[in-house]
C-alpha cells in the first residue's frame, strides 16, 4: 500500500516537471519593442532631454513658486531666532547636571599580584553614581 503511494507521487511529480519543460519562454515571457531605457523614461516622465512631459512638468512646478516679498525677508531672522543656534542659547543649558558627590576612599598598604609585591596606601575619589544624571527642563533651577 505504501509503496503504490511512493510511486504515485513520483509520477505525478515527473508529469509536473515535463509539463514545466514544454513551454517556451516566448510564450510566458513575450519580448516586445522596447528596451528598458524606453520603459525608464515612460515611467519617469521622459529624458532629460526635455521632451513634451517633462517641459509640463518644469512648467507647473515654476508655477506653484512664489517670491520672496519684502516682508519674508525683513521677518526672517525674528522667526528664526527661536531656533536658531547660536553662542547665547549655547551657553545656557535646558538639562541642567545633578549633583554627583565625590567619595574620598583610602586604600591601606597591601600585598598585590601573583608574586606578591608590596603596595603603598594611597588615597583615591571617585563618583558616587556611576552616570552623570540630568534634571528634566526647569526641575532644578538652583545652583549647587
Amino acid at each position: 500500500m505504501n509503496r503504490i503511494w511512493t510511486s504515485a507521487a513520483l509520477a505525478f511529480l515527473a508529469a509536473v516537471l515535463l509539463c514545466g519543460c514544454a513551454t517556451s519562454k516566448e510564450k510566458l515571457l513575450p519580448h516586445g519593442d522596447t528596451g528598458m531605457l524606453d520603459v525608464w523614461n515612460q515611467q519617469t516622465g521622459g529624458s532629460a532631454s526635455g521632451n513634451q512631459t517633462s517641459r509640463q512638468l518644469l512648467d507647473a512646478r515654476q508655477s506653484l513658486r512664489r517670491p520672496l516679498t519684502r516682508d519674508d525677508v525683513t521677518d526672517a531672522p525674528a522667526v528664526s531666532a527661536s531656533y536658531t543656534r547660536t553662542a547665547q542659547n549655547e551657553i545656557d543649558r535646558q538639562f541642567h547636571r545633578l549633583p554627583n558627590p565625590d567619595l574620598v576612599m583610602y586604600v591601606f598598604p597591601h600585598l598585590a599580584g601573583s608574586d606578591p609585591a608590596p603596595v603603598p596606601g594611597y588615597t583615591t575619589v571617585f563618583p558616587l553614581y556611576q552616570r552623570v544624571q540630568y534634571a528634566m527642563p526647569g526641575e532644578r533651577t538652583e545652583a549647587y
